[in-house]
């Protein structure tokens, strides 16, 4: 391991990291970290003194100290940015060759490249992907399967806008180090991504543009804000270049949405509806409260639950107050080529959903699967028709209080064994897809990420707690939940048959355990099995 100028790096050099691990780059990821590492330190400290509060009995609420922010209506965000003007669909997934190419011919208009919940924070998934971004840029990309079936990257003119999601706030790059110390995870996702495409982006006539994961507060939007101010003046690219689109996926967020756009206003594309993280962080802020914040089983939670609703008019109405886009969830469906019963009934949950947000006043929305883009392009084509947004419909009659976002209690749902079940097998089954190396797995014909890892413990571990009895009969006990792991454990290495990786399921159901049945909660999964990786 060298030490260059204080930096070192202690991942292996694969052929053409040294592409993407240059000097300059490394230096822009040391000015970063050295200058702004104090401050997320603290940020991720006040975290915890919220949680304290919350877990001693405080409600969360809108700032009083930040009224008048909420309260001015002369200030709004910048326009919208060239190629992300129209985004009323966008698809999301990792950033290897295949999705790479796939997504960006997707038909989609914005491609979310993610090195946060759908991607597994390897350190080959973390510098390759970085090429990967860059070969594409360069139009130098291209994959062929074993079968011979090849992949190329269509006319630049078909191709979606490619916007950024680096890794969260509280995620560590062990692999690089700063004078001793661990660099933010998503300081590198971010400055490898701005050093090595920003100027290709402008070339293009778009721009270096990113999705903000795990927000907690507009103090920590006001973290980023500083970092691009501060990287633009050191790569000479000018102020404003860089846009952000933070997703409102924690509970805390949702109550600091307008100031979160003020932060960010001059570098601001908007707010993200980011419904899984959402319900994960409902759980996890909650944990201890008791029955008022108990959760029936995953797939019973809808948008259309009350506090659910709540969160998504209110970002819809912030966001076109200030003139921003408001972007929807996710539609994580597979279409199955074998079941088209399984099709029918899920593109009609696929259909309900995309079109419940365009006519709420969403300007686009998520989709995992190409072959969804076309399903849920067509519901906002029919609201859009040739408008690039709807941005201008303002959503005055939408009020929402600090009451209705916590109306969790109010949520109609089942809390049954078939649940309990559900949510063991798919946490298992990702858990050992992700310690491999892949962040974005089909299971069960959905397209499932981190988020749904974390719903799923995070809800065995509230109904352990709080001594939850499942409507069909048996208490919650880590005994049963043991008992469930092996029995689902056993179908899904039968299911598998020869591709079922003893060890990967093995280290999947020790991680497991430790985060759902251990008495202290974890606050992500991923930073303990971050620490198991090598």
């Amino acid at each position: 391991m060298g030490v260059t100028n204080g930096v070192a790096i202690s991942g292996p050099m694969h052929e053409r990291f040294d592409q993407i691990l240059t000097d300059d780059a490394l230096a822009l990821i040391a000015d970063l970290h050295r200058r702004y590492e104090p401050r997320r330190q603290e940020l991720l400290a006040e975290r915890e003194r919220r949680q304290e509060r919350i877990s001693a009995g405080a409600d969360l609420d809108f700032l009083p100290e930040t009224r008048n922010v909420r309260e001015d209506p002369s200030w709004t965000v910048a326009p919208p940015a060239p190629g992300i003007t129209d985004r009323r669909i966008e698809i999301t997934g990792p950033t290897d060759q295949k999705m790479t190419i796939n997504a960006l011919n997707s038909g989609a208009k914005v491609w979310l490249a993610d090195f946060e919940d759908a991607n597994t924070p390897h350190w080959e998934n973390v510098i390759g992907g970085q090429l990967n971004l860059r070969d594409a840029l360069d139009r130098r990309i291209d994959f062929s399967t074993p079968e011979g079936k090849s992949y190329a990257l269509k006319d630049d003119s078909e191709l979606a806008t490619m916007v950024v999601r680096p890794r969260g706030w509280h995620l560590d790059e062990k692999h690089i180090l700063v004078d001793g110390e661990r660099v933010a995870g998503g300081l590198v996702d971010f400055a490898l991504y701005l050093f090595h495409c920003g100027q290709r982006q402008l070339d293009k006539g778009k721009g270096p543009y990113f999705y903000l994961p795990k927000l907690e507060s507009h103090l920590e939007a006001r973290l980023w804000n500083d970092i691009f101010v501060t990287a633009q003046e050191r790569l000479g690219i000018p102020r404003g270049t860089i846009r952000a689109t933070v997703l409102i996926e924690t509970i805390p967020a949702a109550f600091e949405m307008e100031e979160i756009l003020y932060e960010l206003r001059e570098h601001s594309a908007g707010l993200n509806a980011g419904r899984w993280d959402y319900l994960f962080s409902i759980i996890k802020v909650h944990r201890t409260r008791g029955r008022r914040f108990l959760l029936p089983e995953r797939n019973a939670v809808t948008m259309t639950a009350p506090f659910m609703r709540a969160y998504t008019e209110l970002l819809v109405r912030t966001c076109h107050k200030r003139g921003a886009h408001a972007i929807g969830g996710m539609a994580a469906f597979i279409p199955s080529r074998r079941d088209p019963e399984v099709n029918e009934r899920a593109l009609a949950k696929v259909r309900d959903d995309k079109s419940r947000e365009s006519n709420d006043g969403f300007d686009g929305s998520w989709v995992a699967h190409p072959d969804l883009v076309p399903v849920a392009r067509e519901l906002f084509d029919n609201v859009l028709g040739d408008k690039p947004n709807q941005i201008d419909r303002l959503r005055a009659d939408v009020s929402v209080k600090a009451e209705d976002l916590l109306a969790v209690d109010s949520t109609e749902g089942a809390m049954t064994e078939a649940g309990l079940r559900n949510n063991v097998s798919v946490a298992l089954q990702y858990l050992a897809s992700w310690i491999g190396g892949n962040g974005a797995v089909g299971i069960f014909n959905l397209m499932e990420d981190a988020a749904t890892a974390e719903i799923s413990r995070s809800q065995i571990w509230q109904w352990l707690h709080n001594d939850v009895t499942l409507d069909d009969g048996p208490r919650v006990t880590a005994e049963l939940v043991d008992r469930v792991i092996e029995e689902e454990l056993a179908k899904i290495r039968e299911a598998s048959g020869s591709a079922f990786d003893e060890t990967l399921y093995q280290n999947a159901v020790e991680l497991f355990r430790e985060v759902a049945l251990a008495d202290e909660y974890a606050d992500f999964l991923t930073l303990p099995a971050y620490e198991r990786m090598p």
